[in-house]
């Protein structure tokens, strides 16, 4: 995680001798020579303000999170509680840089009462006592070591070590930057015991003999991130970011297919802050498809990372347009009505409804909004009320235009039966079949049966002419 959050050039380094001083430096009787020993290649520095953020981030949460007991935890020792004293570091890790392949080793001095247990961390992940990988001691006296006898660039990381007791926890954090090595080689570590030779100040780097040991001065690009290939489609924005480590600064090339790319109206080459690179080409056409390398370079030698950009053909853009459209509808007061259409469009056009100037944005118990992956579009009212009557307007709109289409919902009242004090008339028949009214108006039965008896067509005293009406 620090390794892609922090790249290699962020940090500032500190106390960086000549092979002389270096030599004159060792202290060869000292317990823990190793520790920044040139022998190994340790140099200490100092850390970022964005690194410190980030390991202050994570020791605050391995300090409030549960910690795997393997069992094999070895506290620095057993003391009373009697007088109980929260644990505390007395000397904390250092922060240190060193070439891939080197040994390493961190150290601090924990105490406390009683002793505390000692966990160690990488990145935030536990490291178990059992990885083959690190060496993990404690001494009686509270000093604590994690040590690794060849790193890795996977060794780069973050490596915390909490101390926890019934009086509370508290951890620090070391920084390890490993530094890839030049495929060139670089000058063979002296056998244990011999001082490194010294060479003359005057002498050029690059002029060495063949078989003279070279003491490295430069860092061969590495690449911390890099993308992977990319489909875009035609007219839009492409961006391909990566990052790159490197001594001196690498400057940065791209190509298209081998041929180099050089900055236009479309094409933008840009640096952040934070060391990113990017290519950012816009817009994108089907031209800019193909096979891109971009070349790191510096003294120390070059690095590169491929990638395939597939451009997609533009979709051909259709207006909307309606298949069907709304239809004036009436409705009785109290039943449902549908208001449908159907309408196509590339891309599928987005819809929107109005009654009147009012705007239906979403669905409600009574009046949903619906649309399906054939067109279809409805406005379904359940129980319709004579407050629902007016013009209703649905509109489709995508990125080739827009249209839209009206139609009129009327709500009639329902027919009311009349009060059973008031006798209803009746009208007298007349001659034609369809003049057979009942009182709830055509009787179909007495006006079609060609067999029912003439005697009901006799006038009663009860009849008026329907001319009366």
């Amino acid at each position: 995680m620090a390794r892609r959050l922090l790249g290699a050039d962020s940090a500032t380094v500190f106390n960086v001798q000549e092979p002389e001083e270096e030599a004159a430096s060792q202290d060869a009787g000292s317990p823990h020579a190793s520790v920044g020993s040139p022998l190994d290649g340790q140099k200490e520095y100092k850390v970022s303000s964005c690194e410190q953020r980030l390991i202050s981030e994570i020791e605050y949460r391995l300090e409030r999170s549960p910690v795997e007991e393997s069992g094999e935890e070895v506290p620095c020792g057993d003391a009373s509680v009697e007088s109980g004293v929260a644990p505390f570091f007395e000397m904390k890790l250092k922060h240190f840089k060193i070439f891939e392949g080197m040994p390493v080793t961190f150290t601090c001095r924990v105490a406390g009462n009683p002793k505390p247990k000692t966990y160690w961390f990488k990145d935030g992940k536990q490291i178990s006592p059992k990885n083959d990988h690190y060496s993990i001691r404690s001494d009686p006296d509270g000093t604590c070591s994690l040590h690794t006898a060849a790193s890795t660039l996977d060794d780069d990381g973050n490596y915390t070590i909490m101390a926890s007791s019934p009086q509370g926890r508290v951890s620090c954090t070391g920084r390890l930057m490993v530094q890839a090595v030049n495929q060139r080689g670089r000058s063979p570590r002296s056998p244990a015991g011999q001082p490194h030779g010294r060479r003359s100040r005057s002498r050029s780097r690059d002029s060495a003999d063949e078989g003279e040991p070279i003491q490295e001065r430069f860092f061969r690009p590495h690449f911390l991130q890099a993308p992977g290939d990319l489909t875009v489609q035609e007219g839009r924005l492409c961006r391909m970011d990566c990052k790159v480590s490197g001594l001196p600064t690498p400057d940065l090339s791209w190509l298209l297919d081998g041929k180099p790319i050089r900055q236009d109206s479309t094409h933008k080459m840009l640096v952040r802050e934070n060391g990113v690179h990017s290519l950012i080409i816009e817009p994108v056409t089907a031209r800019d498809a193909g096979i891109y390398t971009c070349v790191a370079t510096n003294r120390a030698g070059h690095n590169s990372f491929s990638l395939e950009l597939v451009v997609a053909a533009k979709e051909a853009y259709k207006a909307p347009v309606f298949l069907e459209k709304l239809q004036n509808t009436g409705v009785a007061d109290g039943y449902p009505v549908r208001l449908e259409c159907r309408v196509s469009g590339v891309p599928p056009p987005q819809i929107f409804w109005k009654k009147e100037n009012e705007s239906l944005t979403h669905s409600t118990d009574r009046v949903s909004l619906h649309q399906d992956n054939y067109g279809y579009v409805c406005l379904l009212i359940q129980g319709a009320t004579k407050d629902d009557a007016g013009w209703y307007t649905v509109s489709a709109k995508n990125e080739a235009g827009i249209v839209s289409c009206t139609a009129r919902l009327d709500v009639y009242t329902q027919w009311q039966q009349p009060p059973p004090s008031t006798k209803p008339k009746r009208v007298r028949p007349s001659a034609s079949r369809y003049a057979a009214l009942s009182d709830q108006g055509l009787d179909i039965r007495a006006a079609f049966q060609p067999e029912a008896s003439p005697s009901h067509l006799m006038l009663s005293p009860g009849l008026v002419e329907s001319e009366d009406l």
